[in-house]
This record gives structure tokens, C-alpha cells and sequence, in this order.
């Protein structure tokens, strides 16, 4: 979404503050519309872990922790297979985060089927989780990568073809996240 589009879309929540403080409350949490309500857990998982704790390592030290394939799609921006990765299938309830540093980006309840074999999504849990690059490594092709805000490794891209209520489709690695299961 556009910086403009975003404030416009803000403005508008503001405007109807007195009779929707709660979905007012989600946009200035989250940067979503109020169509996507966190949950608690979901809450909880992005107040435990803070942006602010960036995390920085040598390429040396990101081979240590990850495994060939992690490192491949996160540190060297490479995509796994289609439909042949952990998450394309998971129906599973629970929250998806960096499988470099642990920073939750995705819920469940945001995943769909998209048909293209690879975990997608319709928005992250908060905006400020994920970083949006310009990609132009595709010869030909303008791109939107996705990658983490707290350790900058790859996540995948983001497309304007996805469902309501935000029309995007996150089209995520599962190499590049890890899952936990709602309790």
C-alpha cells in the first residue's frame, strides 16, 4: 500500500474514533485496516519481541545457527521450491516468525491458498515487522521483497493480486519462517 494510501485510509479510521476506538486502536498498532483484529496471543507475541533489539551478525555467524537452505533463502535471497517446502499446506493455527531472529510476522488467520505452492498471506501482523524493498534482481521485472525489520534477512515478496480486505498476497519461504502452534 502506497504512504499515501495508508494515511488516507488512517484519516478515515480517525474521523469515526468515538464509535470505533477499538479498530482505531488496531490501524495505529498493526498499519492495517480494522478488517484485521489481532488476537490476544497475537498481541503478546509482537509485545515480547522488540524491533528495537535489532539483530546484527557476521555471515560467518548466520551459517553457525542456520541451516544450508535457510541460509540460501535468508541471508542470499534465494526461493525454495514450490509446493515442496513445510508451510504451503498448513493449516495449523498460530503465528509465523523470522526463522533467522524470531520476530513474529504472520498469523494464521491471514493465510490462504493461493495456489502458487508457497505460504501466502494477506497482511502481517504489524506493518512495522516487515521492511518492503524494491527488487529489481528478476531480470525485466519490478518486485516488492519482503524481507524481516529485525534482522533484515529475506522472506519472500509481496503482490497486489491476493484477497480482501487488503488485496496483497504475501508470498513467503517456508525456510524462512519458523511456526508456533496455537495453544
Amino acid at each position: 500500500m502506497k504512504v499515501a494510501q495508508f494515511f488516507i485510509v488512517l484519516a478515515s479510521v480517525g474521523m469515526f474514533a468515538c464509535s470505533e476506538q477499538d479498530a482505531a486502536a488496531n490501524v495505529a498498532t498493526t498499519g492495517l485496516t480494522s478488517d484485521v483484529q489481532l488476537e490476544e496471543e497475537e498481541r503478546l507475541a509482537l509485545q515480547n519481541t522488540s524491533l528495537q533489539d535489532t539483530v546484527v551478525k557476521t555471515e560467518a555467524e548466520w551459517r553457525k545457527i542456520l541451516t544450508p537452505e535457510q541460509y540460501y533463502v535468508l541471508r542470499q535471497e534465494g526461493t525454495e521450491p514450490p509446493f515442496k517446502n513445510k508451510y504451503d499446506s498448513n493449516k495449523k493455527k498460530g503465528i509465523y516468525a523470522c526463522a533467522a531472529c524470531g520476530n513474529p510476522m504472520f498469523s494464521s488467520r491471514t493465510k490462504f491458498d493461493s495456489g502458487t505452492g508457497w505460504p501466502s498471506f494477506y497482511a502481517p501482523l504489524a506493518k512495522d515487522r516487515i521492511k518492503e524493498v524494491e527488487d529489481r534482481s528478476f531480470p525485466g521485472e519490478v518486485r516488492t521483497e519482503v524481507e524481516c525489520a529485525r534482522c533484515g534477512s529475506h522472506i519472500g515478496h509481496v503482490f497486489e493480486d491476493g484477497p480482501e480486505p487488503t488485496g496483497l498476497r504475501y508470498c513467503l519461504n517456508s525456510a524462512a519462517l519458523s511456526f508456533t502452534e496455537k495453544k
